[in-house]
This record gives C-alpha cells, sequence and structure tokens, in this order.
C-alpha cells in the first residue's frame, strides 16, 4: 500500500508502544494481534526503529500480512492485517 493509503486505514486496534525498546513493540504486538479479528487491521506505534524490521518479519512468519510503514516525526506506524 501507498502512504496516502495508509494513512486512510481504520484500524480495528492501535497498539502504542512509543517509548519502550526492542523487543517491548514486537511482544505488545503478539499480545495484541489476538484481540484483532481475522481481516482487521492492527496499527504498532514505535519509536524503536528496530521495529520497523522485526515487525514485518514476525507477521510474515506467523501468516498475517504486513501493509506498510509511514514514518512520523519520532515515531513509526506500522500496519498488520491478521489473516488468521
Amino acid at each position: 500500500m501507498n502512504e496516502d493509503e495508509l494513512r486512510n486505514l481504520q484500524a480495528d486496534k492501535v497498539v502504542d508502544a512509543r517509548g519502550t525498546s526492542c523487543p517491548g513493540p514486537l511482544l505488545a504486538a503478539k499480545r495484541s494481534i489476538a484481540e484483532v479479528k481475522v481481516g482487521g487491521i492492527m496499527e504498532i506505534l514505535s519509536s524503536d526503529a528496530g521495529t520497523k524490521r522485526d515487525v514485518p518479519l514476525w507477521a510474515k512468519k506467523v501468516g498475517h500480512e504486513y501493509l506498510g510503514t509511514i514514518d512520523e516525526p519520532g515515531y513509526f506506524r506500522i500496519f498488520i492485517k491478521r489473516m488468521k
């Protein structure tokens, strides 16, 4: 998805992990995905640069769809679609 499409997404669950370092944001995402219905969108907010790499790898590994990342001043917005 391009940045405009990502900005227009309405997340079913927002996980605010800003201010936590690795592996905090990834662990928060793993815990929170269960609260999203299949086909729903989870948005992870993180200020840890490693999260931009870790969350997409985790999503692919467990069968969810990584939709993209938006760089905001001081943090990232990462979008995952729950697939199972």
